[in-house]
């Protein structure tokens, strides 16, 4: 069964869409949302590659499915310690980082629900004692040309963040900012930068998929603000430094780690599908779109950084302790936290979820 994907991106690579309906018919008889982890995958991998053909959206895409995305959004930060890991372990170095400074502000190519956000506003506030002392906050995230959909949920993160940053007595702002201002003529885009501002990144690898810009045009962006540090998670479905086929095969992989882990928590069979239904599956058709629109190969994203003129950071000893914390919470064993050089990679039964990495220029 899953000899026939790379067969299928080829003919999708070259527009032939006799032959790839066949393919898809052979995949449509043996594959089903329900099963084991990597026939689940293989399924909406299969779907997502469907899109392709057909030129079609997704099917999920509409207003009301938002309401879905946050509950299945919530419902996976909690039984999953996936997005606690990459979100704490990347904030604690951002506070090591921004340390003593009466400003803050934060470029986020990733905002999603600004859930790592108001975690950090949390922290802040804590180590003030919730008084007016703390810093000041300014995030400004680079969003993608949206849908109305998208513009939705681009506006309820606000309305979200300034009322829960109005709660704990934090002065906050958010701008957003179309990525698109990033092309080749304003890479210079001048950002408002106060005195005593500290500036950090938030730049995780697959936040770029749908973007016509190249990492290094990027960093070089980046690079320009001096930023005290810049933070990224890998989950590794993006493997552009991969034939296009090979990459699918690789994300399939990855994913079906990830359901095995969400498997083995024993969830609400409900639960589960929204999850499946309103994150993973919108997640795995951005990764094959995205793709397919660039289908050149490019360096492996560490050796970008590091070409860029980025070192790596590595974490803290409580930064590291941390992470061991928040994965010994799921009421199931299996999940851990390895070392590898400067990165942290979060694991379920040795096999990666995501790493998080932190660097500098």
């Amino acid at each position: 069964m899953f000899g026939l994907y790379p067969n299928l991106c080829l003919i999708l690579t070259i527009g032939n869409s006799i032959l790839a309906q066949g393919i898809l018919a052979r995949l449509n008889h043996s594959l089903s949302p329900v099963g084991k982890p990597i026939q689940r995958v293989a399924f909406y991998f299969k779907e997502a590659l469907q899109l392709l053909l057909h030129n079609s959206n997704s099917a999920i895409s509409s207003p009301f499915s938002l309401i879905f995305k946050i509950g299945a959004y919530k419902s996976f930060s909690e039984i999953s310690p996936l997005l606690q890991f990459a979100n704490f372990t990347c904030n604690q170095a951002l506070l090591e980082s921004i340390e003593g400074y009466d400003r803050i502000q934060i470029i986020d190519f990733d905002i999603g629900f600004g859930g790592q956000w108001a975690s950090l506003m949390q922290e802040l506030a804590m180590k003030n004692g919730n008084s007016s002392s703390s810093p000041a906050l300014k995030i400004t995230a680079f969003v993608s040309p949206s849908t109305p959909e998208h513009q939705l949920e681009l506006g309820l993160t606000r309305e979200n963040l300034i009322h829960f940053a109005t709660e704990i007595n934090i002065q906050f702002e958010l701008e957003y900012i179309s990525v698109e201002a990033l092309n080749s003529s304003s890479c210079s885009l001048p950002l408002c930068v106060s005195e005593n501002e500290a500036i950090a990144v938030n730049l995780p690898v697959g936040s770029l998929s749908n973007c016509p810009f190249s990492l290094p045009l990027i960093l070089r962006f980046i690079k320009q603000l001096s930023p005290k540090i810049v933070v990224s998670t890998d989950m590794g479905c993006d493997r552009t430094d991969l034939p296009f086929s090979h990459q699918i095969l690789h994300a399939i992989q990855s994913y079906s780690n990830l359901l095995e882990s969400l498997d083995a928590v024993n969830v609400n069979f409900d639960a589960l599908q929204k999850i499946e239904r309103f994150l993973i599956q919108p997640g795995i058709e951005k990764i094959v779109v995205g793709r397919h629109r660039f289908l050149e190969k490019t360096p492996p994203w560490r050796s970008v950084f590091l070409s860029c003129g980025f070192s790596p950071l590595p974490f803290s000893n409580f930064t590291e302790s941390q992470a061991e914390c928040v994965v010994e919470r799921p009421p199931v064993r299996g999940f851990h936290v390895e070392k590898r050089q400067s990165a942290l990679v979060l694991c379920y039964q040795r096999k990666e979820l995501i790493s998080a990495s932190a660097w500098r220029c």
